[in-house]
């Protein structure tokens, strides 16, 4: 079957750390390894949590605050400094752009509920058919339910789909169903792998 859908990750993706500096200086700041504080901001419970709605994102933010005992009136300033040295690769949107009406293009993202509002705000929206954010939908990856609601928004079956994800077990769950899957390394050697599929 040939290729309808084409879905993206977004964080580790479209969206990368490629500066780790300014993450580094805020993990010192507050005497924390690199990778501390990344899991406080990622992986604590109240991450998790954001992750599927249960609580907004500005609630996360809070708990943070908590976490590393600042005021509320600085998680503006922290939340700017951990992100950064985060990159938007613009070609991958275009590339995303350019691939409709052809194909149907579509975000799966493990996201907090503030997700939507960022993506029309940095005016990316226009690059996806669908969003499919974990914390509007109630589940995260690698649930089966968020990919066949992925695939239930653009109407076509997962044999007809293809996704690109950094996290190997993400890949894995979406080719349990019949999606292709492409594990995200290096932005130029994924993309060649795309292009290939979508040839085919």
């Amino acid at each position: 079957m040939s290729i309808r859908a084409v879905f993206f990750d977004f964080g580790g993706v479209i969206q990368r750390t490629e500066h780790q500096a300014p993450r580094q200086h805020l993990a010192q700041r507050f005497n924390m390894e690199y990778e501390d504080i990344d899991k406080v901001v990622f992986n604590s419970p109240s991450a998790l949590q954001a992750t599927v709605g249960e609580i907004s994102e500005s609630e996360h933010w809070k708990a943070i605050a908590r976490r590393l005992k600042i005021q509320e009136n600085e998680i503006a300033t922290i939340e700017s400094e951990f992100f950064a040295g985060d990159v938007v690769d613009l070609s991958i949107l275009n590339y995303l752009r350019s691939l409709r009406p052809r194909f149907i293009t579509g975000l799966i993202s493990n996201a907090w509920s503030g997700m939507r509002e960022y993506l029309v705000r940095k005016k990316m929206n226009d690059a996806f058919d669908h969003l499919i954010i974990s914390a509007e939908v109630g589940v995260a990856k690698p649930e089966a339910k968020i990919y066949l609601l992925a695939l239930e928004q653009a109407q076509v079956k997962a044999e007809a789909a293809v996704f690109v994800d950094d996290v190997p077990a993400n890949i894995e769950a979406c080719e349990k169903l019949g999606m292709k899957g492409i594990l995200f390394k290096d932005p130029q050697e994924a993309m060649q792998q795309l292009k290939e599929i979508l040839k085919a």
